[in-house]
């Protein structure tokens, strides 16, 4: 797997050039640019991730961000009815208490199914932590990943909260990273900034994901900082918006995670007035905190277990975006269409197949389906097409030959509503079935 590594990382790279949902950078809103730092950009920040012990492979495995005061705290959650303590306890701390001061991330052991012993740990790991920072435990959220139905190392942990909290640093957002991963060929990082009030606000993030990824809230975790102050309930639904149009609309193979999480934390740190209500500064960190989550969420997609492409479908014509988005996650979701597009078969059929079941309804006489620069059906019928070509598309994308992307392209329209949406996912690979086949073996 050395050379898709190599091409997802050049291609995560290559994002910069563009905001993330697709949309050229600098007018109106998107008025923001790329930064180095991670979750360490925003002020405020440290992090660390260090190797304590808890995968067998020796690789980190422990991370921590900490903020140097209270911030504002969200998060969204798996809706899974198998959830691992770790996400019950942040919900839990979450609607009680609306700010935290740290995020404790261990990879290795997921802590899901593990009962009152699992629920213990997790109460032991926000101890330590708590104690090694001198702050409250309810301070400190939670999050876990790794093999379902395995606990804690809680000895290891217990070795290494302290060499963790003594690695935090400002610089410390790439090791925090690669702490937080599991099967992920590649770490995931991004920080944008932009002005309010004539001030640096910044927003950072680091994420993993590669399998079980089909969120309902995907095995995904995200975390995010950001140095604005912003009001506790217009900062979840900021995150809660920017969730259902990037983690929300991402599938790599149509199952759900017991630990899904994405906590977000702002500290006010940019010494920018407050923001309380809607209005333009809202709508400005709204838009940039959306085009992180967008950031991640496409690069979990191209990260997906045994993934050679990225696959990106847009849907318009709807009657409303909410309908364009469930019709474009069904056909990312589709395991006929991944697997088509792995064979670099262009077949159209089961694109249609596929918005025919999403459960919203249109004129079939309406569809339109674009692969690429190829127009394959209009009006409901099919349309010749160069199929080879098509296909070389498909083939050169998985190549990153394509205009430098990894990116296949599909275009659907079912009227002439509003609505509109995307979604990401990414092909269905022979390696997908053995990396998940030999999982715990």
């Amino acid at each position: 797997m050395i050379e898709v590594e190599s091409l997802k990382l050049n291609i995560i790279e290559a994002d910069s050039g563009l905001n993330f949902s697709g949309a050229k950078r600098g007018t109106g809103m998107a008025d923001w640019q790329i930064i180095p730092g991670g979750v360490t950009a925003p002020k405020g920040y440290r992090a660390a991730g260090i190797a304590a012990g808890l995968k067998p492979s020796g690789a980190p495995d422990l991370a921590l961000i900490v903020s140097e005061v209270d911030a504002i705290a969200a998060g969204v959650f798996t809706t899974s009815q198998v959830r691992a303590a770790c996400v019950d306890y942040c919900r839990q701390n979450l609607q009680t208490k609306s700010s935290a001061r740290a995020i404790l991330c261990n990879a290795g052991q997921a802590n899901a199914a593990t009962g009152a012993q699992g629920w213990a740990d997790t109460l032991e790991m926000a101890q330590l932590v708590a104690q090694e920072l001198a702050i409250p435990p309810e301070q400190v959220l939670v999050a876990s990943t790794g093999v379902i139905g395995q606990r804690i190392k809680m000895a290891e942990l217990r070795s290494g909260v302290p060499n963790l909290v003594g690695a935090l640093s400002p610089e410390g957002s790439d090791s925090a990273s690669k702490a937080i991963i599991t099967t992920d060929l590649v770490p995931k990082t991004i920080a944008l900034e932009t002005t309010i009030d004539n001030r640096p606000v910044r927003i950072g993030g680091i994420c993993k994901g590669s399998g079980m990824i089909h969120p309902n809230m995907a095995t995904l975790l995200a975390f995010v900082t950001c140095d604005a102050a912003v009001s506790p309930h217009l900062w979840q639904q900021m995150l809660s918006r920017a969730a259902d149009k990037s983690f929300n609309q991402i599938t790599v193979d149509g199952d759900t995670s017991t630990n899904d999480s994405l906590i977000a934390l702002a500290n006010g740190q940019s010494r920018t007035p407050a923001i309380t209500e809607a209005g333009a500064d809202a709508d400005k960190l709204e838009a940039m905190l959306t085009e992180v989550c967008i950031y991640m969420a496409k690069s979990i997609a191209r990260d997906g277990e045994g993934a050679t492409c990225l696959l990106e479908i847009r849907v318009s014509g709807t009657a409303d975006d909410a309908s364009a988005r469930q019709i474009a996650r069904t056909i990312a979701g589709s395991a006929l269409f991944k697997s088509a597009v792995f064979g670099r078969d262009p077949n159209w059929g089961r694109i249609a197949a596929a918005a025919g079941r999403a459960g919203v309804g249109f004129d079939p006489e309406n569809l339109r389906v674009q692969l690429g620069d190829f127009l394959l059906m209009e009006h409901g019928q099919p349309l010749a097409f160069d199929r080879p070509a098509a296909s070389a598309y498909m083939k050169q994308a998985a190549a990153g030959e394509y205009l430098k992307s990894d990116t296949v392209l599909v275009s659907v329209s079912v009227g002439n509503g509003s609505g509109v949406g995307v979604a990401w996912g990414c092909d269905l690979s022979y390696d997908y079935v053995k990396i998940n086949a030999e999982y715990t073996t």
